[in-house]
């Protein structure tokens, strides 16, 4: 292995820890340096992933490694891991062990632009790096009213915390075709509808009238799109967005072992079919839209390792991209205030992951396309040895 990809693997380490720990930092040290002008701020949209309430409080959305990984901005003053302000740079610390200098993210042109109806753009839709979008429609999740709230979730907490003025609102299908349409100009290639639990009948019609919106503003009949669904009752519904124009969908079963999973996602027991049925649509959904078309995520760390790698292995040989993210006990869920498992646990799952992944044959590109961001730990241990990064090239680390 060359010095280089054991200097970037170095890094992901760093990475994966910064992103389990969280990143302790005064927000006073962004003063003046043009965050959400200059520079990418955090919206909040969906799940809020800081440990501390950030109400009034600008925060970065991510920062860059020397080596370009994009590391995931989630503010915990507890963390080990410190980010400094020193003159015109900012240096990750240790504990008091000098890292490396890291960059934030250029903010995208779009940020600054609104839709037709007055919405903010940078509202509409998140741009989570490497030309990938991400739209949370809503976080209006029926289950709060039901009771039957996935455990580990804060999606109603984040609602109700940041409200309207930070962009949890109900977003309207020309509100994203515009966004997209001005995002894609600019080199976004790939974009995720996702939002709260709703009615199957009133997510399918939601879903089939964003993806028009899209193709009529893009000018794209395949404009690269992910629906993150709940698994319809009715399987022969997933011909349908695939008909609409999706190219790929996600619906995360988010916990492979049974008696956990009816335990933690009362809701997707009751709602959905329950684990068996979950797990027959997301093997009908590789049927139709095609192997490694097709994504699923587990919360990971809330079941064991062994448990969790079986269903990575079990999905894969159906053709099923299953992510194992790293867990954060969110703010307003049931488990706040617990703990993820250690960095290096979450370290392991990925790599082996993505030996998985490669044995069952998926290509980063479907990787790519399946994902709400290009940046999870998997992809960058493709980008690494495929020497997909800019570096390899001699380049400036985009930013």
């Amino acid at each position: 292995m060359s010095d280089l990809k054991i200097r970037l693997h170095e890094e992901l380490a760093i990475k994966n820890a910064c992103q389990v720990e969280g990143i302790n930092a005064d927000p006073a040290i962004f003063e003046g340096v043009g965050l959400g002008d200059n520079y990418q701020e955090q919206i909040q949209t969906l799940f809020d992933y800081n440990l501390h309430n950030h109400t009034g409080v600008v925060l970065p959305m991510c920062f860059y490694t020397p080596g370009g990984l994009r590391v995931a901005y989630r503010w915990n003053d507890r963390s080990p891991y410190k980010l400094r302000r020193e003159g015109n740079q900012f240096i990750l610390y240790n504990e008091r062990k000098e890292l490396f200098p890291v960059s934030l993210k250029k903010r995208p042109k779009y940020y600054s632009l609104k839709t037709s109806d007055g919405a903010n753009m940078n509202q509409v839709a998140t741009h989570n790096g490497e030309g990938a979008i991400f739209v949370s429609y809503s976080n209006e999740c029926f289950l709060k009213e039901t009771g039957h709230d996935c455990k580990y979730c804060n999606i109603n907490y984040t609602h109700d915390t940041y409200g309207e003025e930070h962009g949890v609102s109900w977003k309207y299908p020309r509100q994203i075709g515009e966004t997209a349409a001005v995002a894609y100009k600019e080199g976004a290639k790939h974009i995720t509808i996702s939002g709260g639990f709703i009615p199957e009948r009133r997510e399918i019609d939601y879903y089939f009238d964003v993806a028009e919106a899209i193709q009529e503003h893009t000018g794209l009949q395949d404009f690269n799109g992910t629906a993150v669904i709940g698994a319809p009752l009715d399987l022969s519904i997933l011909e349908r967005y695939k008909d609409a124009g999706y190219r790929t969908v996600a619906m995360n079963l988010e916990i492979w072992d049974k008696n956990i999973f009816n335990s933690v996602c009362p809701g997707k027991v009751i709602h959905c079919g329950g684990w068996d049925h979950w797990v027959k649509a997301l093997e009908r959904a590789a049927v139709v839209f095609g192997h490694g078309r097709v994504r699923s995520n587990f919360v990971g760390g809330m079941d064991t390792k062994k448990s969790t790698l079986e269903g990575v292995k079990y999905l894969a040989s159906q053709g099923v991209i299953a992510y194992a993210g790293s867990w954060i006990p969110n703010l307003g869920s049931e488990y706040e205030g617990h703990r993820s498992p250690l960095p290096e646990w979450h370290l392991d799952v990925a790599y082996k992951t993505v030996d998985i992944f490669r044995s069952a044959g998926f290509t980063y590109e479907q990787l790519y396309d399946s994902s709400a961001s290009a940046d999870g730990i998997w992809n960058d241990i493709y980008k690494i040895e495929d020497e997909r990064l800019p570096i390899f090239r001699s380049e400036t680390a985009v930013v």
